[in-house]
């Protein structure tokens, strides 16, 4: 499958089989994040892999919040991403905040991850909302450590892409 192709069959998994996923394709995709963009090389990120059956249902708990996000309880393994600092060239450092970027290499390596995983045939929907405390009490990431998101992950359910609604490119782009 070409690139295209797979951003057009990627999407936020909602129905999730009850299969594990293997460990080697995790590693793939946190090979794939791993090799994503990042200012300076810096690569502001790590990542928690969740792949334990006795912890995967805790961690789904702590991102059902409000009655929100029911679907995640079929996950079978999650990706907490931590922001770690980003380090950028000295001459840069003394001009511009380093962290300045981090959020954005953490999303490249976001979507790289998913990609990956998609490519493998795994499902994957990136989660914003979660308890922090709990779930860091339950991984044991210090307080201090900030969040950069949390990735759901499992074989889909259903082998069926849904009709994508976008925004048009007229609207998002402008060439000049």
């Amino acid at each position: 499958m070409d690139f295209m192709e797979l951003c057009l069959k990627r999407q936020s998994c909602r129905d999730f089989a009850d299969r594990p996923v293997e460990h080697d394709k995790l590693v793939k995709c946190l090979e794939a994040a791993r090799l994503a963009p990042s200012g300076c090389n810096s690569q502001p990120w790590s990542f928690v892999v969740v792949e334990d059956p006795k912890i995967v249902p805790e961690v789904a708990r702590c991102s059902q919040q409000l009655g929100i996000n029911a679907y995640i309880s079929g996950a079978r393994a999650f990706a907490v991403v931590l922001e770690e600092h980003a380090v950028l060239m000295p001459a840069l450092r003394k001009i511009i905040d380093s962290q300045y970027f981090a959020r954005g290499d953490l999303g490249a390596a976001v979507v790289t991850f998913c990609y990956a995983a998609e490519a493998q045939g795994l499902g994957t929907c990136i989660l914003g909302i979660y308890d922090r405390e709990k779930m860091g009490e339950l991984l044991n990431i210090p307080i201090d450590k900030k969040f950069g998101g949390l990735i759901a992950i499992g074989y889909p359910a259903a082998d069926k892409t849904r009709p994508k609604s976008r925004k048009p490119l007229e609207e998002i782009a402008r060439f000049v």
